[in-house]
């Protein structure tokens, strides 16, 4: 028998509505803060992803699904949607155009990691870009947003905050942080190891515990903002403030990306194992500039959907919808008619064998619709059919043209 990839899993029924239901509540939050829909392809050129997300970053070091087509292109399926967002906004000139441009997308992307809950190699994201705007209104707004989803869905969560600086605060603090990860290095993961030449500031970002614990004490940018920046943070944490939005200082985050810079944050929940981040973003001003296009300020997040499908508070499963039923063979087709048409306006279920009452109610229990109808000798006689509905037991009589 043929299974599916390790790290492929299958949608099906419950599990599709709980995906939809989230969808549809994250795009109509979306909608409402005057953002428009994006799809991008989910087959890109490597070297976009290892230009933004950068060689530093364990997406491209390590599990990105990279191969070389027919055409001797090196592509990989997407890993992550903040990049092709950002090709296709310049490929269509829009940096260009100037102005605001906001964007929302939802779909599969892809990671050769360890599967693990909540943590697929086909995995799914909804994510939100905004590119023209240079403001922490801006930051706060898409930290709201993010809030309004989980709210809605029914979900808890601890918001982490933190400010990573720009390019006048950052290298005085590399260098300090250079300078502390050499007087740890024996200590410290390969992995770590390597990233102080890369990219020093991603050793935080390591989930080895033993070097979780020794930079604790390592310095911390957020003492090192400069007055741009410093002012900014404290902005936006009022901007959270007077919104009620409670958060947390944490001066570990980093994100895991290359291309952050300033407002970083995190929504994280503790009834999901280790993994704990449900969502999480930031500004990247320079992503846009760096890949070619003309400077552009930008601010986006994303929300891993596996991550959340547990933890979505589904409404009530209300009846809904129609079952109809035959008694006998001679009535399946006018079933059949009478299904057609209703269906250009309601839900409508339909058994094609002719059964008796017990086992047709059975079956409209089982689809769980509100209303069931079933056509025998004396309907086709009569030309009336009886619509029970299922939850209050009453009864109405229709002409089937009526119907």
């Amino acid at each position: 028998m043929i299974k599916s990839l390790r790290g492929m899993n299958d949608i099906l029924s419950e599990d599709y509505e709980r995906f939809t239901y989230f969808i549809n509540i994250a795009t109509d939050v979306a909608q409402k803060y005057g953002f428009h829909f994006i799809e991008t392809p989910l087959l890109e050129e490597t070297a976009l992803f290892k230009r933004s997300v950068g060689e530093s970053s364990d997406i491209v070091g390590k599990e990105m699904y990279q191969f070389t087509d027919k055409g001797e292109n090196d592509v990989c399926l997407r890993p992550e949607g903040t990049a092709g967002v950002v090709r296709a906004f310049i490929e269509k000139k829009l940096d260009k155009a100037g102005g605001i441009h906001r964007f929302f997308y939802h779909g599969s992307m892809f990671r050769y990691e360890r599967p693990q809950k909540g943590r697929l190699r086909q995995f799914h994201q909804f994510g939100v870009e905004s590119f023209g705007v240079d403001s922490v209104y801006e930051d706060a707004t898409m930290i709201m947003m993010s809030a309004d989803i989980l709210k809605r869905c029914g979900i808890g969560y601890r918001l982490q905050l933190n400010s990573l600086g720009d390019s006048n605060c950052m290298p005085q603090y590399r260098d300090s942080l250079i300078s502390y990860i050499e007087s740890v290095e024996d200590e410290i993961c390969e992995d770590c190891v390597r990233r102080k030449t890369t990219n020093p500031i991603r050793v935080l970002d390591c989930k080895n515990e033993k070097c979780q614990a020794l930079y604790e004490k390592a310095p911390k940018l957020i003492n090192s903002l400069c007055d741009s920046c410093e002012s900014d943070f404290t902005k936006l944490k009022k901007i959270l403030d007077d919104n009620e939005i409670a958060y947390e200082i944490d001066t570990n985050l980093v994100r895991g990306l290359d291309y952050y810079s300033k407002t970083a944050f995190e929504f994280v929940s503790d009834n999901i194992g280790s993994q704990s981040a449900i969502a999480g973003g930031g500004r990247y001003d320079k992503l846009v500039e760096f890949l070619d296009g003309r400077p552009t300020p930008a601010v986006g997040f994303a929300m891993g959907i596996e991550r959340l499908m547990e933890l979505i508070v589904m409404p009530e499963n209300k009846r809904d919808g129609y079952y109809i039923g035959a008694m006998d063979e001679e009535s399946i087709d006018l079933v059949i008619s009478l299904a057609q048409r209703k269906r250009q306006t309601d839900k409508v279920i339909i058994d094609y064998k002719a059964k008796n009452f017990k086992n047709h109610i059975k079956g409209a229990d089982k689809a769980n619709t509100k209303y069931f109808i079933l056509i025998g000798s004396n309907e086709i006689e009569s030309g009336t059919i009886t619509i029970k509905n299922l939850e209050d037991k009453t009864e109405q009589t229709l002409n089937m043209k009526d119907f």
